[in-house]
């Protein structure tokens, strides 16, 4: 078989070399048929059977989870729990299958489609990945209907089980389990994206991945040889022996390079020529803390609340009250122990599951979403502040607002939070008085009018990946428009240069949360830029305080300027490339 190259999205950095294993795909084509009136309940007695059958292996998953694993596999076994108990999965099919006379499968793949069909017209991306969580649900009891229910392969003959790359269309959390006892190095999907479950948990565990290959399921072969290259989001199948081994050698450098990088985990963030920088870590959850603690973040530069919301976002009805919020971020603050702790508001929109009722925007990613949409449901705005004021009174907490972009905006936020504090005084209840807030600049309007956001606010978070989506126009999870999706363009590296500046000139922090900030690749160039402030994944906390720890800032601070001076983009990539032999 001839050597060929698939091209995706690179979700997870490193390499992988093994022969392929196929996941078969869940039977989403399911055999359609009508029931007789008299075999209605004992059809929805079998499908009441499959979904406990499911809550049954979920829990026996969750019981077995080793206590070293990463947070992110607990949490998103609860979000799939918590999908399955849903009323939109564990009673609407059964409805249909009483109404409609659908046999059980038909009845259940109905009710998905139309969830997923709901999930499509989400304009946020992190949310619209969520339709993989109903999906795989949905597969995992589908499995069960028909029979078909199968483990992961196993390990077979004397192929060593690390050298094993699962193929799939998709893979679902719990699934990835078996990554977690070192069955298999690597994977590659069809589907999927930077924010889908299976990208997080993939990085949590630093297993080198690709997804978004479209159809490599069917081109690839049970056992063919494949690489995957987690960094370049490439993968190749029967490669030639001299490309096999220049991977190979690759692989075993960066092990290597790997292993020593746990040893800098106490070592100071500080350049070569003196400069200290501050490494944070992104989190969805507060026992994600733990992992950022075990990398040695200085603190969490980005909470993002909405993942409180997540597993019961998608049906509306259930979300999480003020005291429950108070405790998850008050767990989080414990967790860190003095580091700082910075709580992004419900980056969430009308256009979502929170109410699906007015999906009805024309262009719902520019639509009633983040601080737009809780400016328009105070109650709930005003519910989330009290919870985030409540946890300051426990340790060092700030506030981030997202999508800010005009300033009556920014006035009737700090008004809201000036009404949440007064209520808490009135109800008697403890909170910072001087918490800082802060706004995510990651609308080009908001990087122009900057000046606006230094006079009100304590300090500025980038978020690139919304910024280098809303600047260049494209959707970077529309595989479509992926290779659009550049953060070396020009225009962006001129908003960036110029935000980061600002803030220095002013004397405001100004830090960077999105991919970009854990991308060594670009640790250099954002050093170059000014920026003192990172925030990213805790796995890649240590790989890019290598890069700071080799790097000096007189020399990185001339060669930026020539590269922010350049407009031809291969120039720049060049350019930028070598920063890192500097």
């Amino acid at each position: 078989m001839a050597s060929f190259t698939l091209h995706g999205i690179p979700v997870s950095r490193g390499i992988a070399i093994g022969r392929a294993h196929l996941l078969a795909p869940a039977a989403l084509e399911v055999k359609h048929y009508l029931i007789a009136e008299e075999q209605v309940e004992a059809e929805v007695a079998r499908l009441q059977d499959a979904l406990a059958t499911v809550h049954k292996e979920l829990q026996t998953i969750w019981n077995e989870l080793p206590k070293d694993s990463p947070a992110e596999l607990g949490a998103f076994l609860d979000v799939h729990a918590l999908i399955l108990s849903d009323p939109m999965i564990a009673e609407v099919p059964l409805n249909i299958i009483r109404s409609r006379h659908y046999n059980a499968e038909w009845a259940l793949v109905t009710q998905i489609d139309e969830l997923s069909a709901q999930f499509d017209e989400i304009g946020d991306a992190y949310l619209r990945e969520r339709k993989a969580d109903i999906q795989q649900v949905g597969e995992r009891v589908l499995k069960v209907l028909t029979g078909t229910a199968v483990d992961l392969p196993k390990p077979q003959g004397d192929e060593p089980a690390a050298k094993m790359i699962v193929v799939a269309h998709d893979i679902s959390p719990a699934d990835m389990l078996h990554f977690k006892n070192g069955a298999f190095a690597g994977f590659v999907t069809d589907v999927g994206g930077q924010n889908s479950h299976t990208a997080i948990v993939a990085r949590s565990l630093d297993i080198p991945a690709a997804v978004g290959m479209f159809n490599a399921s069917a081109l690839i072969a049970q056992d063919d040889w494949v690489i995957v290259d987690g960094d370049a989001g490439v993968v190749i199948v029967d490669p030639p022996q001299v490309v096999l081994e220049q991977y190979r050698d690759r692989q075993t450098r960066l092990l290597r390079e790997r292993k020593k990088l746990v040893r800098l985990k106490k070592t100071p963030a500080i350049t070569k020529d003196g400069t200290e920088i501050t490494l944070l870590a992104n989190i969805e959850l507060p026992d994600d803390c733990a992992a950022a603690m075990e990398a040695g973040a200085a603190g969490i530069g980005l909470f993002r609340s909405e993942f409180l919301f997540m597993g019961r976002s998608a049906f509306v009805t259930k979300l999480p009250g003020e005291d429950e919020q108070y405790e998850s971020y008050r767990k989080a603050v414990a967790i860190m122990k003095g580091r700082p702790v910075t709580i992004r508001t419900l980056d969430i929109g009308a256009d979502k599951p929170l109410d699906a009722a007015e999906q009805t925007a024309l262009n719902p990613a520019l639509g009633l979403r983040a601080i737009r949409y809780c400016l328009a449901e105070p109650q709930i705005f005003l519910m989330q502040l009290r919870a985030i004021l409540r946890a300051s009174a426990h340790g060092p907490v700030k506030i981030l607002v997202p999508m800010l972009a005009h300033a009556f905006e920014i006035e009737q936020t700090l008004a809201m939070i000036e009404q949440a504090k007064q209520q808490l005084r009135d109800a008697g209840k403890k909170f910072d008085a001087n918490i800082q807030v802060g706004a995510m600049i990651e609308i080009p309007a908001a990087a122009l009018a900057l000046p606006m956001f230094i006079k009100r606010m304590d300090f500025l978070s980038i978020g690139t990946n919304d910024l280098i989506q809303y600047t260049l126009a494209i959707d970077r999870v529309d595989h479509e428009v992926a290779h659009l999706y550049n953060p070396l363009h020009p225009a962006v590296l001129y908003l960036l240069s110029s935000i980061i500046a600002a803030g220095a000139r002013e004397g405001i922090p100004v830090a960077v949360c999105g991919e970009m900030a854990g991308d060594i690749k670009l640790t250099r160039l954002l050093l170059g830029m000014g920026l003192r402030e990172f925030s990213m994944h805790p796995t890649q906390l240590l790989p890019v305080k290598n890069e700071i720890l080799n790097s000096d800032l007189t020399v990185l601070a001339t060669q930026t300027r020539r590269i922010l001076r350049a407009t031809d983009p291969v120039a720049i990539t060049e350019a930028v490339a070598q920063l890192g032999a500097l």
